[in-house]
């Protein structure tokens, strides 16, 4: 992509020592950043999900603490024309840094051109837009989300049965990449397993019709979830209704593995009626998506690498990438108590 001459300076993928910061310098915790009265634009996402109210909290209270610099907050609800309004709103306001999540990757692009054009740096959490220059998307790795929930479903149903995956937004990265890992996994490792690939839009009752429809054509053994925030409650009643809500320790159970780390999976996985989940930090999008947007604001530049809190930056075509660690909970370990999910509310 063509940027201006300032605004890849402004961007320049340069080393800093130790990757320039260190973490304490934003958040929970962490001291007012100076950045020289720049003042940060957020926009939520959605509010139709756990994990997207839970990362919204997460923000406010770093907000409302004092060490950020930012503007009153907007919410997207899941609508590409909206967040294009409200970065419009955002930068009119004196916004000079942008903190979003587009859920639509791939339409964004042409808004990110114009706030590069003006030197404006976007740190986007979550997904990764698939043109258009970021300063730092701060993100987990998608791809093994989805090699993580093969595996765990491969090894439970002893590389047989059927599987039921309900895909997120395939317009989204993350959809994208959690589909093609968990396709190939299967493919590769577990081959006599059928996989029933169901795109849902990330919309709940959409994934529970296409899991009755499944249930009445057969047996199935495991289910994918690919965002417990919008399909945990929908295919726990229909599991119920079915019968089908059992313990792992009895035949009919359906193994199910979700992703999230949401309160209500880890009670779910307590109750033996879903078998795990992998848990996307909603609490560390909030702690990195501000660090970096507060970074940029002061004008510091990151480069690849391993960085200081347990994560890898990595290069991208159109920026940087900080790649967050997402641990597989189980009942083995679902009651940790620096899982996320287990802090909520404390």
């Amino acid at each position: 992509m063509r940027l201006h001459r300032t605004s890849r300076t402004v961007l320049a993928l340069t080393a800093v020592a130790a990757l320039g910061l260190s973490a304490t310098a934003c958040g929970r915790g962490g001291s007012k950043s100076a950045s020289g009265g720049k003042k940060i634009g957020i926009d939520f996402p959605r509010s139709d999900s756990d994990f997207w109210n839970s990362y919204a909290k997460y923000v406010n209270a770093d907000v409302k603490s004092g060490s950020v610099n930012a503007l009153p907050a907007t919410n997207s609800n899941n609508q590409t024309d909206v967040l294009v309004s409200n970065v419009s709103t955002l930068t009119g306001q004196g916004a000079k840094v942008i903190l979003m999540a587009p859920q639509d990757t791939g339409a964004i692009a042409s808004t990110l051109e114009d706030l590069a054009s003006k030197h404006i740096p976007v740190v986007s959490v979550d997904t990764r837009p698939d043109k258009g220059q970021v300063y730092m998307v701060v993100r987990a790795d998608n791809k093994a989300y989805g090699t993580k929930a093969c595996q765990f479903l491969g090894d439970k149903l002893k590389g047989t049965g059927t599987v039921v995956e309900f895909e997120g937004d395939l317009t989204s990265i993350n959809g994208r990449d959690r589909s093609q890992a968990f396709g190939d996994c299967m493919k590769q490792n577990y081959p006599n397993i059928k996989v029933e690939a169901e795109p849902t839009n990330w919309v709940g009752d959409t994934a529970a019709a296409k899991l009755q429809d499944a249930l009445n054509a057969g047996t199935v053994n495991g289910i994918y979830m690919q965002a417990g925030g919008v399909f945990l409650a929908p295919t726990l009643s229909l599991l119920k209704q079915k019968n089908l809500l059992v313990p792992p320790t009895d035949p009919k159970h359906i193994f199910i593995i979700s992703n999230d780390g949401i309160p209500a999976e880890f009670q779910a996985i307590k109750a033996g009626q879903i078998d795990a989940t992998i848990s996307q930090p909603a609490d560390l999008y909030a702690k990195y998506g501000l660090f970096y947007a507060q970074a940029a604001a002061e004008g510091k530049t990151f480069s690849p690498g391993p960085t200081d809190h347990g994560s890898t930056i990595i290069q991208l075509p159109n920026g940087l990438e900080d790649q967050l660690p997402a641990p597989l909970v189980t009942a083995a370990n679902v009651d940790d108590p620096s899982l996320w999910g287990n802090q909520v509310g404390k």
